[in-house]
């Protein structure tokens, strides 16, 4: 039983741990978004993936737009954790004002769900690879890239699975 700060919190009762399976689905949903964030900061530092780049600013603007991009989805990826995670039931004592504080299992649960509808949105148009698109590699190049892409229609279908074990294990 964790002890927290604020006694508010330390007199409501902890859920139970999220299941084993629920937790291996989450750290998977966390990594389906590494290949093709590491495939466009590949295009956008200038190794030659097939996609044409010409006209772009590299090194430069299109750069730093490519691993921003990288991180920022990846770090979206992350917060799949804290759907199994203490941080995601009660907020880090290290943060301002609401540190210590319990998370609303709804205040997880519908931005997740909207997150998860966006990435199959997002996604499923694309699921048939890239071919054909303006700029788009051809041959070896289009499968490393369709390759690289494929995981993240895994993102949107593991994100419910995880949220919606989330939702039944803090609702009791």
């Amino acid at each position: 039983m964790a002890t927290y700060r604020n006694p508010a919190v330390a007199a409501v009762p902890e859920s139970r741990a999220p299941a084993r399976w629920v937790v291996r689905v989450a750290h998977l949903a966390a990594l389906t978004a590494v290949p093709s964030g590491l495939w466009r900061i590949a295009m956008g530092v200038g190794i030659p993936v097939g996609f044409d780049t010409a006209g772009h600013d590299i090194p430069g603007w299109f750069s730093a737009m490519c691993v921003a991009m990288s991180l920022g989805t990846e770090g979206l990826t992350l917060l799949t954790l804290g759907l199994v995670k203490p941080w995601g039931e009660v907020v880090p004592g290290w943060i301002p004002l609401i540190g210590g504080r319990r998370v609303a299992p709804l205040a997880a649960v519908v931005p997740a769900l909207l997150g998860a509808a966006v990435v199959m949105l997002l996604t499923i148009p694309r699921a048939g690879g890239f071919g054909g698109m303006q700029g788009a590699p051809t041959g070896p190049a289009l499968l490393l890239m369709d390759a690289c892409y494929a995981p993240l229609l895994l993102w949107g279908p593991l994100l419910v699975v995880v949220t919606v074990a989330y939702y039944r294990r803090r609702r009791t």
